[in-house]
């Protein structure tokens, strides 16, 4: 009994054993909660104040106490939003919405840069500092915890309800939002567990009028929510697990071990790897949502079907590179003040872009590379001529260039440091050794096999993916179910021996 409530109630500092998609037991939990909603979904109070008690019960267990945060910044923002609305004068607005940002910034900065911040004054002024995580060192002294002071816990998502919860304070004081009528109506919207830990980011403005709706889903959307989660778990443990476990983490743990095209090979993967790992989240999730009846807005869009930098933010990641353009790169001027200080907002909101990824230098070089990337096209297209690609085989070679400066990219990106980012560009530029490519080819063909499928079903026309989206819909129910089971059983066999979190989770 005792063992089955510490399940039950536990939770995992380590993200590999959280409460995630990708584990059996949530879909357990997943069933358990579907069948209570069941006899819960026709009033909508009841249905709303049930899914926030168990969005709060999923970030538990998945995050532990650090879920008192996720309460601290929904009464903040909750209070704020409300005086922001109340208030006539403009001055108090604007204190109070700087009281929301410096806030939730605040927060964030502690246990995300904390050590970053840290190491870099110890390393600039030969100080001997030490971080310390005082909310460990309460959690130890009221729950008899022993959380390690001398390490900051990254708490799981909240790089994404920080930001959620930002926007909606400055959509507020913008007048493009009235404030949520209650606060366990705004705690709902913050917490949503499909999409809490991972995005997609949600804003108030799309999400809390559902709150208000009755629940309707269509047959025809059952069938997608259904189809996305088949689609997302495959994403991720088909594709981006197998990858990652099987070549791409080895060869970019020590890139000097292997040759210039296993290292280019394992780029290539590890582009493919945070694609599928990342949207196949995002896909479960939104797929979840619809099941309990919320609509969750697309957050990749085919990113390697990109003909520009420009056309790769929009469709990569879409929800938080739409957020930087709302709420830092217009508030710092947009393109409204010449083409310098274009460029330069672009620069400013990519680095802060790939800081908010994590907090290290690669991640800031990551960021201003993409800056780069956007500065140079936005001064190419104003250049006299047609600057567009037209023809088809303009808009290939574009997309080929287009692919390979982000895989440049991703080089910084997944790499754990910037000497292994050199070593892995070092060997792939001279140590190539094309003798070997069919030995290597050979040896590795279950993952080059994963690879070249992967890209071809990312690449193939949306025609052809609506086609097959159609056919399962079309089944009935009957032949669904069995899909699934087969499709469960068959991820089951390929799945990693040890659970592979899902990436985004660190940032």
């Amino acid at each position: 009994m005792n063992e089955w409530i510490d399940y039950i109630f536990g939770f995992s500092t380590d993200p590999a054993k959280a409460f995630f998609f990708n584990r059996y037991d949530f879909w357990i939990f997943f069933t358990v909660v579907l069948f209570f909603f069941s006899l819960l979904y026709r009033k909508k109070r009841i249905r709303n104040v049930y899914l926030l008690l168990i969005s709060l019960f999923f970030y538990y267990k998945s995050g532990g106490f650090y879920f008192f945060l996720l309460l601290f910044s929904t009464l903040v923002d909750f209070f704020v939003g409300k005086g922001i609305y109340r208030s006539r004068l403009k001055r108090k607005k604007k204190l109070l919405l700087a009281l929301s940002v410096a806030v939730n910034l605040g927060v964030l900065a502690y246990f995300k840069y904390g050590y970053f911040l840290v190491d870099n004054i110890n390393a600039a002024f030969g100080t001997d500092f030490q971080a310390l995580d005082v909310f460990a060192l309460m959690a130890n002294k009221l729950s008899g915890a022993h959380f390690d002071i001398s390490s900051i816990f990254l708490p799981i998502g909240i790089s994404f309800y920080t930001f959620q919860t930002i926007s909606y304070s400055v959509d507020v004081y913008r007048g493009l939002l009235r404030p949520v009528r209650n606060m366990l109506d705004f705690a709902f919207y913050v917490s949503f567990f499909p999409q809490l830990v991972a995005g997609p980011i949600v804003r108030a403005a799309d999400f809390v009028p559902q709150i208000y709706k009755s629940y309707r889903v269509s047959r025809e959307e059952m069938g997608r929510a259904l189809f996305l989660i088949m689609l997302g778990l495959s994403k991720k443990i088909l594709i981006a697990d197998y990858l990652g476990s099987h070549f791409v983490g080895r060869v970019f743990a020590e890139p000097l071990k292997y040759s210039g095209f296993e290292n280019l090979t394992a780029v290539y993967g590890f582009a493919l790897q945070i694609y599928g790992d990342f949207s196949g989240y995002t896909d479960i999730a939104i797929g979840i949502a619809l099941l309990l009846g919320f609509r969750l807005p697309l957050n990749f869009n085919a990113p390697y079907k990109a003909v520009s930098i420009t056309d790769f933010w929009r469709r990569w990641h879409i929800s938080l590179s739409s957020w930087l353009r709302d709420y830092l790169y217009i508030p710092l001027g947009g393109n409204r003040h010449g083409k310098f200080n274009t460029y330069k907002n672009l620069m400013i909101t990519m680095l802060l872009g790939g800081l908010w990824h994590g907090a290290a230098w690669r991640f800031i070089f990551w960021g201003g590379l993409h800056g780069l990337g956007l500065a140079w096209h936005k001064a190419w297209k104003e250049l006299p001529g047609d600057r567009l690609p037209a023809s088809r085989l303009s808009r290939i070679l574009w997309g080929v260039v287009t692919f390979h400066f982000v895989c440049f990219c991703w080089v910084f990106f997944a790499a754990s440091d910037m000497q292994h980012a050199w070593d892995m560009l070092g060997r792939i530029a001279g140590h190539f050794y094309w003798e070997k490519i069919p030995e290597i080819v050979s040896a590795y063909r279950n993952v080059f096999a994963i690879l070249l499928f992967g890209m071809a079903v990312h690449l193939i026309p949306e025609s052809w993916k609506e086609a097959y989206t159609a056919v399962f819909l079309a089944l009935p129910d009957a032949v669904k179910a069995v899909a699934m089971a087969a499709l469960a059983l068959g991820l089951y066999q390929v799945m990693s021996s040890e659970i592979q979190p899902f990436i985004y989770f660190q940032f």
